[in-house]
């Protein structure tokens, strides 16, 4: 019976979601799991932005690296459970401003952060692989903004991914909703720095650049990054006019329905 309830709470480990950081010498590693592909519910989003803020203050660390747990996805954007129990305007503009926050905590970062995208990255991910500093990737990190075809669109994390592949190339992914971009394509349009064959040459590379990068004048690094976001001052409030419409649009009997038909496959 001892046995059956250790093995019965291992399981619940593995399963549980979690935001954690680790620290090796002067570089911290944030990382993220959900069961259900890395996706997000509003608290573990939460949990994530105070894990990027905290670091602020902490002046051991030089370089943040962003990463997920697993072998599959990198992140599957929102959770789509949490999506359908939204209620009313505010508590979809509350949900949507997590993905805000995260985003303005990374640009407001005082700290360099390296992405470490290994799979498979849809919605909100997409917004966190273009707000980091610099990725790093394999070729199995294909990546979609299927928003519009679930009755909203990526408007919260729009700004961080314009600004790393441009207006046409965002359109080009947003308006083909259903279909995947190859992390070629996302190389080759700047939102992905460096790419890989497997996640052990990845890992080999990142580990080097990382250790190179926090050996530099962290006044130097942290000046480099405000002008890494210059003209970016107006995100606070930018993005929480966009969660505000992603908030309005969730309720619509379109997403409503679009929602519950991609729970149903």
């Amino acid at each position: 019976m001892l046995y059956i309830c250790v093995l019965v709470n291992i399981i619940l480990m593995e399963q549980s979601s979690y935001v954690k950081t680790t620290f090796q010498d002067i570089i911290a590693t944030i990382e993220f799991f959900h069961p259900a592909s890395n996706s997000f519910p509003s608290s573990q989003l939460t949990e994530l932005t105070n894990a990027i803020n905290s670091l602020n203050t902490n002046t051991a660390v030089r370089v943040i690296i962003l990463k997920s747990a697993g072998e599959k996805a990198f992140c599957a954007g929102a959770s789509f459970d949490e999506l359908l129990s939204v209620r009313n305007l505010e508590e979809g503009g509350q949900f949507f401003s997590g993905f805000a926050n995260v985003i303005n905590a990374m640009r407001k970062s005082n700290k360099i952060i390296i992405g470490r995208i290994h799979g498979k990255t849809v919605g909100g991910g997409v917004g966190l692989a273009a707000a980091c500093d610099y990725t790093f990737a394999t070729k199995n990190a294909s990546i979609k903004l299927s928003e519009l075809s679930i009755g909203i669109g990526p408007f919260v994390i729009e700004p961080a991914v314009s600004r790393k592949i441009g207006k046409p190339s965002l359109a080009e992914m947003t308006l083909d909703a259903e279909n995947w971009k190859s992390a070629q394509w996302a190389f080759e349009n700047k939102l992905f720095t460096q790419l890989f064959d497997n996640t052990a040459a990845m890992d080999t590379a990142l580990g080097k650049f990382a250790t190179r990068l926090s050996s530099y004048n962290p006044a130097a690094l942290y000046e480099m990054k405000k002008v890494l976001w210059e003209g970016t001052e107006n995100w606070d409030a930018l993005l929480k006019d966009r969660a505000a419409i992603s908030g309005k649009l969730v309720l619509s009997d379109f997403t409503v329905n679009a929602l519950n038909a991609f729970k149903g496959k």
